[in-house]
């Protein structure tokens, strides 16, 4: 696939600097995997209606496109990563950032989906008007290679946000003492230099998450030496990059079958772990505190470096491709230091314990920022909506604002399998309102909910930013659920009449 692609579909599809967008039934925000996804459900579960994706990059991806750091890759194998309607064609089950890049762009092309973005165009504002039955959408238009933005408009029949959860222009960059003094570089993995050297020199990186332990291995190839270092550990388990079982399958089936019998294996592998985690947490800590003694043959190390205090999946389990980071540490090409930053000094990091990590580059993979819904500020006839007094519906609308969705992704399974769970559901909806000559509909609690916390971990970075979210509620369907099995069993199946208030077109003043 050339680069060429997402050039000609932002041609197409934008409108020119300064003016109004028009308006369609249905806009997608966000041209990720999620995006992607809901735009094909959009174009094959509902075709009677119009639809746009409003991408605010120049580019395709997500956060395929924007993470350019060394050894990107999935921390999900592709065949619940992939999309159900595309199979995943690629020798690696944990594919690197690339190749993933490359699938959401053909999938895109191959279903005329590109056509339909427009790039270079984020929403800042919308605001729904209860006489009309739409949403204004403010936006931000930039063209590319140019750093000025110029406001436009356009209005739409319903707003489907899938730009995620992150802050993709901030990442966590907590302050450390004495960053002026550093004789060497510190980058952060969001915002990752291209003329970076770090060929042969001493590299530390702050941190212990997903990123981080993609890091080290990757760097560690190239520099003289990669020290991890965290302030405690995390629970990390090594998969095979390549899945024997779908290749075999590959080798027999149809290129669709054998991608649905991997998939589904794979989903039950996921949510079976996952509750042999949460219901036997000393036997999955001893499962995992045992595996990886055999890979590094070091006892003391795990114990002290790999054994976290929280149990399996409180915070989100680490996946390693055929243990990469532990082959690196057993070459000696990389090492873990638990320790808290003092200062940096000229040398490096000056520890807590008072030694010194000498260091040329400190990347400081401290983390992701939260941001909720790529940032839009919702309104209804001009009042903001406070979002952390909504309560959020099947994962998918929220309480306060009309023809609203958005995409929620697991934490404890590949983004991509609630994403188009919520798509799917996002389509009946819109049927329902067809059906019923709605122009526009809301979910409303038949009783009081107990409130909770829409993302149940103890990580960091959802602890920081988790209170200016959505609430969860405690009974279906205002539960966020983690786990897919039973999502897929219930959430197409959940009764819109009893929850969704419709409001009748012959009501509202177009």
């Amino acid at each position: 696939m050339t680069s060429s692609l997402s050039e000609e579909s932002a041609a197409v599809a934008a409108p020119a600097a300064g003016t109004a967008a028009g308006h369609v039934d249905v806009v997608v925000v966000g041209a990720g995997l999620s995006g992607i996804g809901a735009g094909y459900r959009l174009q094959t579960e509902c075709p009677g209606r119009s639809y746009t994706i409003l991408e605010a990059r120049q580019a395709m991806g997500g956060t395929w496109d924007l993470f350019r750091y060394p050894g990107i890759r999935s921390d999900s194998d592709m065949f619940t990563l992939g999309f159900p309607f595309q199979p995943w064609d690629g020798a690696k089950a944990i594919a690197d950032g690339p190749s993933i890049l490359d699938y959401i762009r053909r999938t895109a092309a191959r279903h005329g989906i590109d056509r339909k973005i427009r790039y270079g165009t984020k929403v800042v504002a919308a605001d729904w008007s209860t006489a009309e039955a739409r949403w204004t959408l403010t936006l931000e238009r930039t063209e590319p290679g140019s750093a000025e933005a110029v406001l436009s408009t356009m209005t739409c029949d319903f707003l489907y946000t899938c730009a995620g959860y992150y802050n993709y222009d901030q990442g966590h960059a907590p302050e450390f003492p004495g960053v002026e003094s550093f004789g060497g570089r510190i980058v952060h993995p969001q915002f990752w230099p291209e003329d970076l050297d770090y060929r042969d020199k001493r590299v530390v990186i702050i941190g212990s998450g997903a990123t981080a332990v993609t890091l080290v291995p990757s760097m560690a190839e190239q520099a003289a030496h990669v020290t991890m270092l965290q302030r405690t550990p995390t629970w990390i388990s090594s998969l095979p990059a390549r899945d024997r079982i779908a290749d075999a399958l590959r080798a027999v089936l149809p290129a669709r079958a054998a991608y649905k019998a991997a998939r589904t294996k794979n989903i039950l592998f996921a949510v079976g772990f996952y509750q042999f985690c949460r219901r036997r947490p000393e036997a999955a800590r001893r499962l995992l505190t045992g595996l990886n003694t055999r890979i590094l043959r070091d006892e003391a190390l795990v114990r002290e470096h790999l054994t976290p205090d929280y149990n399996p999946w409180d915070q989100r389990l680490c996946a390693v491709p055929d243990a990469d980071l532990f082959k690196a540490m057993r070459a000696g090409r990389a090492s873990i230091v638990t320790d808290h930053v003092d200062t940096f000094v000229p040398e490096g990091i000056r520890l807590k314990s008072g030694e010194v990590l000498e260091a040329d580059v400190v990347v400081t993979a401290t983390g992701l920022q939260l941001l909720a819904f790529g940032g839009i500020s919702p309104s209804v006839d001009g009042t903001p909506v406070d979002l952390a007094k909504q309560f959020v519906w099947n994962g998918t609308m929220l309480t306060g604002l009309p023809n609203f969705a958005v995409c929620i992704g697991y934490t404890n399974a590949s983004w991509t399998l609630r994403a188009d769970l919520t798509s799917r559901l996002v389509c009946k909806v819109l049927g329902h309102m067809d059906r019923h000559d709605y122009a526009a509909v809301v979910p409303r609690p038949d009783r009081p909910l107990v409130e909770q916390p829409l993302l149940d971990l103890a990580s960091g970075y959802v602890q920081r930013s988790i209170a200016a979210f959505p609430r969860q509620g405690d009974r279906r369907p205002w539960q966020v659920r983690q786990n897919y099995i039973l999502d897929a069993a219930t959430t197409l199946r959940t009764r819109l009449d009893r929850t969704l208030a419709g409001t009748p077109r012959s009501s509202v003043s177009r």
